[in-house]
Order: C-alpha cells, then structure tokens, then sequence
C-alpha cells in the first residue's frame, strides 16, 4: 500500500514551481553513502494480532524499576504515583486540552494550570512560576538566557556539580566560551572560596544546585550573597522536586530564578518522559520570563476568570519578540503534577519528604556498618554516593544481569569516582531491597 497522499502530477507541480526537475533533483545534496539503494531489508508484514504478540514479547525483555529493586536515580526517581492521578488526567476534558489560543475560552484549563502555577511558587519559594516548561535541562538553560539578558553579561560560572546532563544543554545553547565551571570542595559541596575566585562583575549569574548531582544539599544562601554582591542573578536548578519538602525553598535562600524537573511529584518514569520543567522567579523578572504566566481577574459581572497574562512564546507572538523557542508548556503533566500535590497536602508533602530522607538515611548506616564508605560529609536527602571499591561500571552491569538496578556509576561523570555509585531511595525502597543490595554489593 503507498501511503504517499500525493498524486504524479501534484508531485510534477510541486517540483516545477521549487524549480528542480525531479525527487533526486531534489535529494543531491545528500551524500550517496546515507541513502537506501534498492529496496529495504524489511521482514514479511504481520497480521495486527502477531504484532501485538510481538511488541509484548519486546516489552518483556524491559526491566523495569517496578519489578526489581531499584536505587536509579540521578534526575529520575521512582516514586509512587497514586491511581487517581493516571485516571483523572486521562478525562477528555484534560487530556485533549493543550495550548489554548483563544485563551479566554477556556477557562478550565486556566484554571488548572494557575492552580499549578500557585502550588509552584509555593514549593520553590518564588512569587511567580510560569505554566510549566519542557523538562528540567531546559528550565535551567532558559533560567541562564534570562540571567544573560537582564544582566547584559555573558558570563555563567555553573557548579560542576549541576547534572552533568544539564550542563551539556547548556552548553549547546550558550556556547562553551560562555561557561566557568566552578569545582567541588571535598565535602561534595560546590567550593564557596573558588567560587568568590571567578565570580566578578562580568557573570550573569551562579548556577548551583541543590541537593546536587552527588546528592548533597548546597548553600544557596552563600552563593546568592556572593553573586549579588557583584551585581549577578543566583539561579537555583534541581531535578528532586520533592526536596523542598524538607529542605528550605531556594526562593527563601535568596534565589532569583528557580528551574529544574517536577517530574517526582506525580510524572511515571516512562522510560525517560514525558517530563515536566517548573519555572519560578522573583517579581521584578517577570517580564523576562519566558513561557505563558495565567492570571485571576475579574469578569464584566464581577465573576472570578482567569486569563493569559503573559505570553512570550512565538506561538503566541512575533518571533523576534519572543523570550524563547523551546519553552513548551507540559499542560497534561502540570495537571498531573496538581493532582499529585492536591493528594498530598499542605501536610503530606513535608511528611512524604521526611520519610524519603529518613529511609536514605537508615541505607546509609547500613552500608557503613557493612564496611562501605560515603565519601563525602555533606548533608544529603534521599540520595547519596557510596564507594563500592572495583570498577563500578562493571558492577552495575553484572548486578543489572541478576535483576537488579544497584545507583548510577559515576565514572563517566567524574573519573576519579569511577569506584563510586550514586544511589537514591524513595518512599517505595522496602527494606527488604536494602537487604538486597547490602549482600550484592
């Protein structure tokens, strides 16, 4: 069956008026190498029922984080999502909306995402968070471009303990020559005294975060002092949302933008996404702000309404005027994100977190009882790095052939840990897994 809606002559006109004569015309330009001569190596069609088949007999071959034990974590935690939360948002009414541009029309959805917005600038202690982002990379690359522009700087200096994978997103958008990295102190902190080194009045702003890739809470007080005290932005990035359940909101330590991943509260893994970017920022930024910012106003009766107050997306406006190109806006995530926060509760959120920082805590007295060490001193929440002696890499490969996903090994990200794993525990960690992994390792 040709699945090409076009007919010969609608193709022969489409060819004339771009001014070439046929498809290879067309197609020179790309290199003969990279082209399929001939006809593809493709097995004989299936019926639907085979390919279901076949498709469940792949989907088995996956191990998941639900049916082994697990302590992945590094900017993907397995948290529990409650039942309600995959049921409510697959409602038509939340499924199907996106981004509405006659905006004012739909007011469920600005509902929804203002509530989202509020529960935001609640958890990172900011005035203002927009409607949500792409996921956290890009929220923390975006913060950095909004600090560029208000300041008229160039220069970032990033902790080299912010994920490394945010690092090279950075990266790609900025440009290398744009970046100082500041180094780790050996408590597993980013080195306050280095810091006051490179930072001058040519950065835009510190970039930390907290808990960081080692899983260690860092002091955002200290470095928002600092930048500010030469005329930067601090710029808080995190990808354990959940933290602030426990720890202090960065907003309240003296940050002026707060980006990362929401993806634990509420968003599965699902092999990598979709996920969710939250944004938030002091007042004075507002404007600066890329994304769509909901308000609450009132209609010509007096009724509560919410409408688009701000909306700097080229979908929505000129693109030169535009803050950004990549801040899209997760609406069925935030929605799920809402609903998990809604369950929890004032209360539930803190007590959730406690329970996540406490369980890590009881692992890591295991594993110095059983001999291992936890390089570094800092504080950490519900994630923390134990050197295991050997190769790690290696280690985490055999465990992962006996049904088990011991951390991450670090020694792709910094190589004098290659002895070292990351490991994270949530509230779904049995102490049966502890056991688990105690013996294994």
């Amino acid at each position: 069956m040709d699945f090409t809606p076009h007919t010969e002559a609608e193709i022969a006109e489409m060819l004339r008026v771009i001014g070439v004569s046929s498809i290879e015309e067309l197609f020179a330009v790309i290199p003969s190498e990279f082209k399929v001569k001939g006809c593809m190596n493709l097995p004989e069609s299936m019926s639907e029922a085979d390919v279901l088949a076949r498709m469940k007999e792949l989907a088995a071959l996956n191990m998941t984080a639900d049916q082994c034990p697990s302590f992945l974590g590094g900017g993907a935690y397995n948290h529990y999502v409650p039942a309600a939360i995959h049921h409510l948002v697959g409602r038509g009414e939340f499924l199907t909306s996106y981004t509405p541009y006659q905006p004012e029309l739909s007011q469920g959805t600005l509902q929804a995402q203002f509530e989202y917005q509020s529960m935001v600038a609640q958890i990172l202690g900011m005035d203002v968070s927009n409607a949500s982002m792409y996921e956290g990379a890009t929220a923390m690359t975006e913060a950095c471009l909004m600090a560029q522009k208000h300041t008229r700087r160039d220069i970032l200096a990033v902790s080299s303990l912010v994920h490394p994978q945010y690092i090279d997103v950075l990266r790609t958008y900025t440009g290398a020559g744009e970046i100082v990295m500041i180094p780790a102190a050996p408590d597993g902190t980013t080195d306050m005294d280095a810091a006051r080194r490179l930072v001058g009045d040519n950065v835009a702003a510190v970039v930390v975060q907290t808990p960081n890739f080692l899983g260690v809470i860092e002091d955002v007080r200290g470095f928002s002092d600092m930048i500010h005290d030469a005329g930067g932005l601090s710029i808080v990035t995190f990808t354990e949302a959940l933290a602030f359940g426990l720890i202090d909101a960065p907003g309240n330590r003296g940050a002026d933008i707060c980006a990362g991943e929401g993806q634990s509260l509420g968003i599965p893994l699902s092999f990598g996404g979709p996920y969710i970017g939250m944004m938030g920022v002091k007042q004075e930024f507002v404007k600066s702000m890329p994304g769509r910012l909901i308000g609450k106003t009132k209609d010509h009766e007096g009724r509560d309404c919410f409408v688009l107050t701000l909306a700097a997306r080229e979908q929505h406006i000129r693109r030169e005027r535009a803050s950004s190109n990549i801040c899209s806006n997760e609406a069925l995530c935030a929605v799920a994100l809402t609903i998990y926060m809604s369950m929890l509760g004032r209360n539930g959120y803190p007590r959730l977190a406690m329970l996540n920082h406490l369980k890590a805590e009881r692992l890591k007295g295991m594993l110095r009882e059983a001999g291992f060490e936890l390089p570094f001193a800092g504080p950490t929440f519900n994630e923390f790095v134990v050197r295991i002696g050997g190769d790690a890499t290696r280690k985490i490969r055999e465990l992962a052939e006996q049904g088990m996903m011991a951390g991450i090994a670090l020694g792709s990200y910094f190589p004098h840990l290659s002895d070292c794993i990351l490991v994270a525990v949530t509230e779904k960690t049995r102490d049966a897994d502890m056991d688990a992994l105690i013996a294994a390792l």
